[in-house]
Parts: C-alpha cells; sequence; structure tokens
C-alpha cells in the first residue's frame, strides 16, 4: 500500500496538466486566480509530504525518487507555460527575463544528470541550504508571477510605467532564483568533477 508522503507527492504530479490548462490563457483572470490557489496547495503538499515522511519514519525509496522529479517538473511546467504565453516579460528589459526562466531549467536538468551519473558511481550528494533558499525562491517568484495576472489591479504608475506589483516581485524574484541556481548548480558541478576521469 502507498504511503500518505507518497501520495501527495503524486498528487502534485498528476495536478499539473490541469495548473497548465489554467495558466494556457494570460487574460484569464479568474483561471489564474485558480492556476495560483492550485500551486499554492502543490506548494502545502511538497512541504507536508516531506515532514510527514520524516516525523513518522515513512521516507521510501520511492518518495526519495519522485520527490525532487515532482518539484522539477512542476518548475519547469510553470515557467514553460508563462514563457510561452508571455508572462515572462516586463518593463526595462522586456522579453529577456525569459533567460532567467531559462538558466533554471538548464540547471535543474543538468543536475538531474548529474545525480543520475553519481548514482551509478554510489555518490550521494546532499542537498544544502542554499539549494533549499533556491528552491524556495524559484517557488515564490512564480507564484508571484501567477498572481500578478489574477490580480491586474494590483498596478501602480512608477516613473510614468504601470507596474503590476506582484507581476514585478515575481520577475525580481526570478532573476534572484537563476543567481542561486548557478551558484548551487556549480556546487554540484564541482562535486561531480571530481569523479570523473
Amino acid at each position: 500500500m502507498m504511503s500518505l508522503p507518497n501520495i501527495l507527492t503524486l498528487s502534485r504530479i498528476v495536478a499539473l496538466p490541469l495548473l497548465a490548462f489554467l495558466l494556457w490563457w494570460p487574460d484569464w483572470q479568474w483561471g489564474y486566480l485558480m492556476a495560483f490557489v492550485l500551486y499554492c496547495l502543490m506548494g502545502i503538499t511538497d512541504y507536508f509530504d516531506g515532514y510527514i515522511a520524516r516525523s513518522s519514519g515513512a521516507v521510501s525509496k520511492l518518495g526519495q525518487f519522485l520527490d525532487p522529479i515532482a518539484d522539477k517538473i512542476m518548475v519547469a511546467t510553470v515557467i514553460l507555460v508563462l514563457a510561452a504565453q508571455g508572462v515572462l516579460r516586463g518593463p526595462y528589459v522586456g522579453d529577456m527575463h525569459v533567460i532567467a526562466g531559462g538558466i533554471i531549467l538548464v540547471r535543474e536538468i543538468a543536475v538531474s544528470g548529474l545525480r543520475e551519473f553519481l548514482g551509478g558511481l554510489q555518490v550521494s550528494v546532499p542537498v544544502s541550504r542554499l539549494a533549499k533558499w533556491k528552491t524556495t525562491f524559484q517557488m515564490a517568484c512564480l507564484g508571484a508571477l501567477i498572481l500578478g495576472k489574477a490580480l491586474p489591479i494590483w498596478t501602480m504608475s512608477l516613473g510614468g510605467d504601470s507596474i503590476n506589483v506582484p507581476h514585478t516581485v515575481g520577475l525580481t524574484t526570478l532573476w534572484a532564483a537563476a543567481v542561486l541556481t548557478v551558484i548551487t548548480g556549480w556546487d554540484y558541478l564541482r562535486v561531480g568533477l571530481k569523479h570523473m576521469d
């Protein structure tokens, strides 16, 4: 029988098509509001599946495998849909915010491949505190970007530009997440290089 933490993790993966559907129409404010609620619920299950697994001693190999995959495909799905729908566009640099999203995607794929390679060598790479901060920034920035499209009334005029506050916070923290992504990715790569011929 599957444990509760694994069910919570699987629920995040199963909910991804619905999340992508809700994000597909950037002018549909109710869709983005529902997407924000769903995204928050997915974030809560991410916290509780780990907490329950550790506190009840129900940490399983399936959970250790699924949890990071669920996180990565959730982040990748949201970044790709928001980029495709032009949500990663903002003042001053326009579409260049897509670069920050691309950096995050490249790092996640590279680190997954590196972990698989090191796993074959039976080398474990623990998740650092900085990597946890990186994940927190990723989750926060994507949530803010979704909320910005859900609440266009949170727009103010600044220096002659109309700026949606959650959207601008989301774009700013997206770049912060990208910087942390590069730093933590380099940390993982440095460990991996020691085990390569």
